[in-house]
């Protein structure tokens, strides 16, 4: 029995491998299954070291760690530019657009020492990834419950000020590969004001030329990472936060409306034709990792 069955995978495999070569939809799923197997297995390995430590923001080097090398297995070649923005010793917010789990690249991309993302408060509940994120320091919050979140909020602005924390808020509140942004919910904007700290946007530019959940695509691509200048909140107060919310979306749309138009291997030069002029009059600097 175990010799006809050995026979019969045997004679799958290369049945598989052409299914993988020449269906994108097939490709598609083995990566994404991949990519969620990596994150579950580097968590789970990872998550027993970082309890030696404790719950700490230290912990986030682990995560960067292992998410860096996906950009590598699946060809994605990254264009940051304006990272010297975030080159200052002071607490501050970043918001960013939310496409995919893919952002998870770009976020690990740029993100400073000390920084954490907010995220919803399910993924605390996923296992040893959750276990993985609550030791990282990663703050949760449950969105449908606005007193409860409007404490998390609070108690973070007193956070990042004790502990010279940065904090980083997906704004959009949800995955949107449209072609434009969502409106943005308040949190990340409340959270600077109260804290009194700059806010610098983010725009990871679109994946349609390699990746569609609804086209079921996933190839190797450029992505383009644009980071603003920093918007400053002293003197601000919570009835000034609708028009900074609004202010700030306007200048990520049309940064990333940018990028868009111009398509893969030139979406940094985009970014950069709409940069404002930081305090210093400094333009920013693009790299490439590749």
């Amino acid at each position: 029995m175990e010799v006809v069955l050995l026979h019969g995978l045997l004679l799958l495999l290369p049945l598989a491998l052409l299914l993988y070569c020449y269906s994108a939809t097939v490709q598609y799923f083995c990566k994404v299954a991949f990519f969620n197997c990596w994150i579950v297995t580097l968590a789970t390995l990872l998550s027993p070291l970082a309890a030696l430590r404790g719950r700490s923001v230290e912990n986030m080097k682990l995560l960067r760690a292992a998410l860096l090398p996906l950009k590598h297995i699946y060809g994605i070649k990254m264009q940051v530019r304006g990272s010297e923005h975030l080159k200052i010793k002071e607490p501050f917010v970043i918001v960013c657009n939310h496409q995919a789990s893919l952002d998870l690249l770009g976020m690990v991309e740029v993100i400073p020492e000390r920084c954490v993302p907010i995220a919803k408060k399910e993924l605390l509940y996923l296992g040893t990834v959750g276990w993985a994120c609550w030791l990282s320091g990663i703050i949760f919050i449950d969105r449908r419950r606005r007193a409860e979140a409007i404490d998390v909020i609070s108690r973070t602005a007193r956070t990042m000020l004790r502990d010279n924390l940065r904090i980083l808020v997906f704004p959009e509140g949800t995955r949107n590969q449209k072609r434009s942004m969502l409106p943005f919910k308040r949190g990340a904007f409340h959270l600077a004001v109260q804290a009194q700290v700059p806010i610098f946007p983010m725009v990871i530019s679109p994946y349609w030329d390699f990746f569609s959940s609804k086209e079921k695509r996933f190839t190797s691509g450029t992505c383009s990472i644009q980071i603003l200048p920093r918007v400053e909140t002293q003197g601000l107060t919570p009835e000034d936060v609708p028009q900074l919310a609004e202010s700030v979306w306007q200048a990520m749309a049309d940064v990333l409306t940018r990028m868009a138009a111009a398509g893969p291997g030139h979406r940094h030069c985009a970014g950069a034709a709409g940069d404002t002029a930081s305090p210093g009059g400094q333009q920013g600097t693009t790299r490439t990792s590749n």
